[in-house]
């Protein structure tokens, strides 16, 4: 109900009844003039965490998605996803389109709880089994010295509570070694949130194939 009506633009009072924590962290960030990248999960309603975040900053807000395989459905989506200054950056050769973005000042979100392809993440541990985890956030925040702000949203009875954290301190190596660590590091905090509200965490998907056996 909450997608049909930020469909159909009548999403203000969902998204005014939002109760938000850790703002200072946005304005902090903001502040050094370079952009924003967010970083979170498939949990909540996490459609409306991105338009709620385009409407506090009333800036463009561009969000990393994947181009649905039903062209009607897929303009559905894309009208719904371009409200309130969001923009969409198709996943399919997204790197370019991301760092176009952060060059104007802009801020991105992208959620990475997905299981990628060993050739586009690097091996994590999640909930307490090995998985794949994308690498793209943490190599393009420390390629560009942007920064990135973990962000969750959760339904707390009536409402919403969207909370913003610190920006994220990356590792002091660049190798693969501290990609890994990074890639880690940022995992904690999609886990984190999955543990606190593990019903409202929508992943149907494998998360944990082609990862091998547990840790």
């Amino acid at each position: 109900m909450e997608i049909s009506r930020l469909y159909h633009g009548h999403g203000e009072n969902i998204i005014s009844s939002i109760e938000v924590r850790g703002w200072e962290h946005c304005e902090a960030a903001k502040a050094k003039g370079k952009g924003i990248i967010f970083f979170s999960g498939h949990c909540g309603n996490w459609e409306l965490m991105s338009l709620a975040i385009s409407n506090l900053f009333g800036e463009t807000v561009s969000g990393v998605a994947r181009q649905q395989n039903n062209p009607f459905f897929n303009r559905m989506v894309e009208r719904m996803r371009s409200r309130y200054n969001s923009k969409l950056i198709y996943k399919q050769g997204a790197l370019k389109g991301i760092l176009a973005a952060l060059k104007k000042g802009e801020m991105v979100g992208i959620l990475a709880d997905q299981a990628v392809r060993p050739e586009e993440g690097c091996l994590i541990e999640f909930i307490g089994r090995t998985a794949w985890a994308s690498r793209m956030p943490a190599v393009i925040a420390r390629k560009t010295g942007v920064p990135l702000i973990p962000v969750f949203i959760h339904r707390d009875g009536e409402h919403h509570v969207l909370t913003f954290y610190p920006e994220h301190v990356f590792s002091g190596t660049a190798n693969d070694e501290g990609i890994i660590e990074d890639t880690q590091a940022l995992s904690r905090f999609v886990e984190n949130h999955v543990v606190a509200h593990p019903t409202q965490w929508y992943w149907i998907h494998r998360r944990w194939k082609r990862a091998g056996a547990m840790i």
